[in-house]
């Protein structure tokens, strides 16, 4: 009689099961980690709350959106500039109450040239009035001076830009006409995005009737500036560039970075800060997850949310994904004052506010910009280039230089037509991995949207037969509506 009462106990009593309530582990910090944790959080239901565990090997959150600090004033150092239509961002900043403002290079006023080691070969008008007509008249005497350069190319430009741009548009769909992709290919296919990643940019321009000019110039600083690589990059890569370089582009005040903690401040995610996972082995029922502090979690839900391409993992079982190659840019920021001698010119204030480059491998840097004026001979720069930039060029290129930070980052994919992408599900079970969708564009927006699918897929795979019912997935037209908000 003993024995059947235990039973009764057993079969009656609420059992704690993984299925109810279980341990999510996502490793990296940025915007694709923080993202996830948010969207897991927005469409779980009250009654399922897992635990999530988040690590992050540096002693800071934000992974590719950072800062640097000169003379006591911050900069972004990475990720710098959001699209309007970047709705997933729009929402995080608003959420989050914090301040959108307009990067420095965003002002349609912004002078710029086209060096080409020797010579300006274009140059905008530049005036130092911050009166509003005047910044109207001139920002209107330089479009004219755009269009007797590079002529009707250039609306054909912004019709090949604008059709990618709408047809990513699309991810931000209500949940009964977007589904759960479990795979990139499938997901691009979907919006009508993937043969744009199967051809290169400049297959794609010439298709479009751009002229050699204008791809040679402004399409090739464009992909240059944004990511460090030519018009070789494939055709959705070089689209999303474009959009990078148009009006209304946006950053958060004080550094971007703070999305990714706002995000992790409302998720109840327990962060581990200075702490790297080293290994993840599946245990049947679980993920065990090693630390190089030597410390050990068990997760049944596992999230790579950070490039695998230069991280230093062991996946046991193995885990098989394409080769891929990250894009170095080397980011290097000068407070001081430019040898106008360097660039044939006589004096600071005839130098462009941003100095481009064509593509030639001779050329030392991708791109010049003023960041801040202090005075007439007092500027803070931001240098991009493929190489570092040592003491001796930067002594060539500057006349006085106060200050110099140097980092090198592992920006983004090294793009080339066609693109091969890793998979969402890296294991046939539940380890995922957000940035597969990197090998089609690399942004903060892209990465929240591949977030968000992931979230879903988690969701749904985890219960066996998703229902929308069960979760607090939105799916009234309230939820596109939320994503349209105005800056």
């Amino acid at each position: 009689m003993r024995t059947l009462s235990i039973l009764i106990l057993l079969i009656f009593s609420p059992q704690p099961t993984f299925q109810q309530e279980p341990t999510v582990c996502i490793i990296g910090s940025g915007i694709g980690g923080s993202s996830l944790a948010h969207f897991l959080r927005q469409y779980s239901s009250k009654n399922w709350h897992p635990r999530i565990l988040m690590f992050e090997r540096n002693g800071v959150v934000g992974g590719r959106m950072a800062t640097v600090t000169i003379s006591g004033q911050t900069f972004e150092a990475g990720a710098s500039i959001l699209h309007p239509k970047n709705y997933h961002t729009v929402n995080f900043t608003k959420l989050l109450n914090l301040k959108p403002k307009d990067p420095p290079s965003s002002e349609d006023s912004t002078a710029f040239g086209i060096w080409d080691g020797s010579k300006f070969v274009f140059k905008t008008i530049s005036v130092s009035s911050t009166v509003p007509f005047v910044q109207k008249i001139v920002s209107l005497a330089n479009s004219v001076l755009m269009v007797l350069r590079y002529g009707l190319s250039l609306l054909r430009m912004e019709s090949f830009t604008e059709s990618a741009v709408d047809k990513f548009l699309k991810y931000y769909e209500s949940f009964e006409t977007r589904p759960v992709f479990e795979s990139v290919d499938e997901m691009l296919k979907w919006a009508g995005l993937f043969n744009l990643t199967a051809r290169s940019l400049e297959e794609e321009l010439i298709d479009a009737r751009l002229s050699p000019l204008l791809m040679q110039e402004l399409v090739t600083i464009i992909t240059r500036i944004n990511y460090g690589q030519s018009l070789s990059i494939s055709g959705l890569a070089g689209a999303v560039s474009l959009a990078g370089s148009g009006g209304g582009l946006w950053a958060v005040e004080g550094g971007n970075w703070q999305m990714a903690a706002g995000l992790i401040n409302c998720s109840d995610v327990a962060l581990h800060l200075h702490e790297e996972i080293e290994s993840i082995s599946y245990l049947r029922e679980y993920y065990e997850l090693n630390s190089t502090k030597g410390n050990s979690y068990t997760c049944q839900i596992t999230v790579v949310a950070t490039p695998l391409d230069e991280l230093n993992l062991h996946f046991s079982p193995p885990i098989s994904i394409p080769e891929r190659k990250l894009q170095h840019t080397h980011a290097t920021f000068v407070r001081g004052a430019l040898n106008p001698a360097y660039f044939g010119l006589d004096g600071v204030s005839k130098i462009p506010e941003l100095v481009a480059t064509i593509e030639d491998p001779d050329l030392p840097f991708t791109c010049i910009s003023v960041l801040k004026q202090h005075d007439e001979n007092d500027f803070t720069y931001k240098i991009f280039s493929r190489k570092p930039m040592t003491d001796t060029l930067l002594d060539d290129i500057f006349s006085v230089r106060k200050e110099t930070i140097r980092i090198n980052w592992g920006a983004y994919p090294h793009y080339k037509a066609p693109e091969v992408f890793a998979p969402f599900i890296l294991d046939g079970r539940h380890l995922y991995y957000v940035n597969a969708f990197e090998n089609a564009a690399s942004t903060m927006e892209t990465s929240a949207v591949a977030a968000e699918n992931v979230a879903r897929l988690i969701l749904s795979r985890f219960f066996s037969k998703p229902s929308v019912t069960s979760l607090n997935l939105k799916t009234s037209s309230d939820a596109r509506e939320e994503l349209h908000l105005d800056l």
